[in-house]
């Protein structure tokens, strides 16, 4: 018996972690395919200024082509920021869609049942002000029953979605907040626009 209740634990925390590794995967997906989408409208945008400027160009003097050249590197300046700031602000965009109450209840239990507490030491969950309500009222006594572990929940006015966690009391603690997510899956996709930005 202690057999089976050892391995139904060990399922549930390994359908918890799948399931936020599952997330992370669809909004990184998502967002991977939005920024495409900008960045094929950017470079149609790119083409034809370009173009522009080649006509001109060949009406202008040998002395104008320094001009130009600077005109296109401040350009590209432009465009590069243009869709990091869009793409940050679509990431951010679709994180929070994603992280409903629900996904968090879900997220939340995988990461409590999945860890393993010091004694005595209190799990501290901040979350944002609605998803806190939401859950302090139909989540947090249910959770406590499960895990037999000390839970507190709080709010904060820097969080959109998502949560930060706790396992020590408040020493330390995981950001899996929207900001910081945004930033991560942003910081994963960069690189990539970089390169084809270069390419261009």
């Amino acid at each position: 018996m202690a057999q089976e209740i050892k391995d139904l634990i060990a399922k549930i925390q390994q359908e918890g972690i799948k399931k936020a590794q599952d997330l992370a995967g669809q909004i990184q997906a998502q967002a991977k395919e939005e920024a495409q989408k900008i960045i094929t409208q950017a470079k149609e945008e790119a083409q034809k200024i370009i173009t522009q400027a080649k006509e001109e160009a060949q009406d202008t003097r040998k002395n104008m082509e320094g001009a130009l050249n600077q005109a296109g590197r401040d350009f590209l300046i432009s465009l590069r920021a243009r869709i990091n700031e869009m793409l940050d602000r679509l990431v951010a965009q679709n994180i929070r869609q994603s992280l409903t109450s629900e996904e968090l209840a879900g997220i939340i239990s995988g990461l409590i049942k999945g860890a393993v507490n010091k004694p005595g030491a209190e799990i501290i969950i901040t979350l944002s002000p609605e998803d806190h309500k939401h859950l302090e009222r139909s989540f947090l006594k249910k959770l406590i029953e499960e895990t037999k572990s000390e839970i507190v929940l709080k709010s904060s006015e820097q969080i959109s979605a998502g949560l930060r966690i706790s396992f020590d009391s408040g020493k330390s603690h995981f950001d899996f907040s929207d900001s910081a997510l945004a930033e991560y899956i942003s910081a994963k996709i960069r690189p990539e626009l970089g390169r084809i930005l270069k390419a261009e």
